[in-house]
């Protein structure tokens, strides 16, 4: 069986790292160490793929730590976690300790697994790498013609049909249009829910236009702060500010010729869409500390799970940027509004889960199948996923049954029928065990907290008794996410 990779957690508090291990634990392998001297003797005596590190730690800082990391250990991807009012010595350090992100506390476990999934996919890469350099003169006869099969296989991978639906559902019309729209070179702006496949459709657009022999890069833009963000999107050079110890080559000139996808550019500053906005009217970049400008020819494709128009009548979006972006604007559909398509999805994601983890799945209950297509999925298709995998993980059988869903796809009908008024104010109840019936109620009552409070987590918090941390807890195991 194919090992898993190996996340190293060096954190002094043990209720951190046991809250990070249960992000982690479905896909990855954890270890953990509470101080430098610690991790270090794993980093000896243990393979690492990922290392995420604490930035306050007693005795030095974690940037200290993963300096010395990079000098002696540089295989392992450096990912740091840190509170707001590091930001500053973050940023300095980035470089310098070769950390590939920082997440910024409270993490959010949606946001923390897919950063660390794109950490050990990295450090796969470099492993591969560095296979190909050894046997790049062995294999240079044949190089292009690899080069160009990989091509192929992206082109295969990311098409259309990637984007699973049915004949009948509202995502048909939506690749066709965006097929039609793919040849020709304008900006397409992407929205829709989080986990709804926006980075997929950008990825189908690129490999159907002109563009599909270029490069296609992606950047989550509400994940950096502005100066880190224009380094990545622009490039620096050496000096530019503390921490750039060496030129940098930006995305957006990594993507000549190709298509850059600016995923969540509802969450960028306003100083930041002006210089982005400078890039896309004259078609240059200017690396941080550099005078000279250059020339760039990209396909900008953006992404965002916020009303964009909302944002720009509250003066928190450019409205010359919006409308450079929007050319061509494209709403991806929620789940919870395409029920014809959640069998073939579903069904699609056991296939590739049951081979990813080596297991004989045939496929699904009908009780499973009915309570799939009665549930809301506000986590759209990753929360799909993420259920699908966990099931996966939990069978003896080649089928999968109702014994191994996760408490609220257990009670689906009973979510979802929340909304709705029962006769004396009663849920109903009827073949719910005591302990789903408990659920059920704690996750109405915190709906409706969060409601009243116009979806505010901070006073929804206070009104329930809760911490912020806890809250986000609670709404990360019932699936809630405003759906108004």
């Amino acid at each position: 069986m194919k090992s898993r990779p190996c996340v190293l957690i060096v954190d002094d508090e043990v209720r951190s790292q046991e809250a990070i291990r249960r992000v982690l634990r479905e896909e990855f392998d954890t270890l953990t160490a509470a101080s430098a001297a610690d991790a270090e003797a794993l980093l000896n005596n243990e393979l690492i793929h990922v290392i995420l590190c604490d930035q306050r730690m007693p005795g030095e800082s974690g940037v200290d730590f993963l300096k010395r990391v990079r000098d002696c250990w540089p295989d392992p991807v450096r990912l740091i976690i840190s509170g707001y009012s590091d930001s500053e010595n973050i940023i300095a350090g980035v470089n310098e300790a070769g950390i590939y992100q920082y997440l910024t506390k409270p993490w959010e476990p949606d946001r923390l697994l897919e950063v660390v999934r794109g950490a050990a996919e990295l450090f796969r890469l470099q492993q591969d790498n560095q296979n190909v350099s050894v046997e790049l003169k062995r294999a240079a006869p044949a190089l292009q013609q690899t080069i160009a099969e990989k091509r192929r296989i992206l082109q295969h991978h990311y098409a259309f049909e990637s984007l699973i639906h049915a004949p009948d559902s509202p995502l048909a019309r939506l690749c066709s249009l965006a097929m039609r729209i793919a040849e020709y070179d304008i900006p397409v702006l992407i929205t829709g829910e989080s986990g709804t496949g926006k980075d997929l459709l950008a990825r189908a657009i690129h490999y159907s236009s002109p563009r599909r022999e270029g490069s296609f890069v992606a950047e989550n833009c509400g994940a950096l702060p502005d100066q880190l963000l224009e380094s990545e999107l622009f490039g620096c050079k050496k000096g530019a500010f503390t921490g750039a110890y060496e030129d940098r080559i930006g995305l957006f000139e990594q993507a000549d010729d190709g298509s850059i996808f600016l995923d969540e550019i509802g969450e960028t500053s306003l100083t930041f869409q002006v210089k982005l906005l400078r890039v896309l009217q004259e078609g240059e970049i200017r690396p941080l500390g550099n005078t000279r400008r250059r020339r760039v020819d990209v396909r900008v494709i953006a992404a965002t799970n916020c009303d964009l128009e909302a944002a720009v009548a509250a003066r928190r979006f450019r409205p010359d940027l919006y409308y450079r972006l929007g050319a061509f604007p494209l709403h991806l559909p929620p789940l919870r509004s395409r029920p014809m398509d959640i069998p073939l999805l579903a069904a699609h994601l056991l296939e590739r889960t049951a081979a990813s983890f080596h297991k004989r799945i045939t496929g699904f209950s009908e009780t499973v199948l009915a309570r799939f297509k009665s549930y809301a999925w506000p986590g759209n298709v990753r929360e799909m996923q993420n259920e699908i995998q966990r099931m996966v993980a939990l069978a003896d059988g080649p089928v999968l049954g109702p014994d191994l869903l996760s408490p609220r796809l257990g009670s689906a009908g009973v979510a979802n029928a929340m909304d709705t008024p029962q006769p004396s104010g009663q849920a109903p109840t009827d073949g719910m065990t005591l302990k789903e019936q408990v659920e059920s109620f704690e996750e109405r009552i915190i709906r409706d907290t969060l409601r009243r409070h116009g979806w505010n987590i901070s006073r929804a918090a206070r009104a329930l008794g809760l911490s912020r941390v806890g809250l986000r807890g609670k709404l990360q195991r019932y699936g809630l996410e405003r759906v108004n």
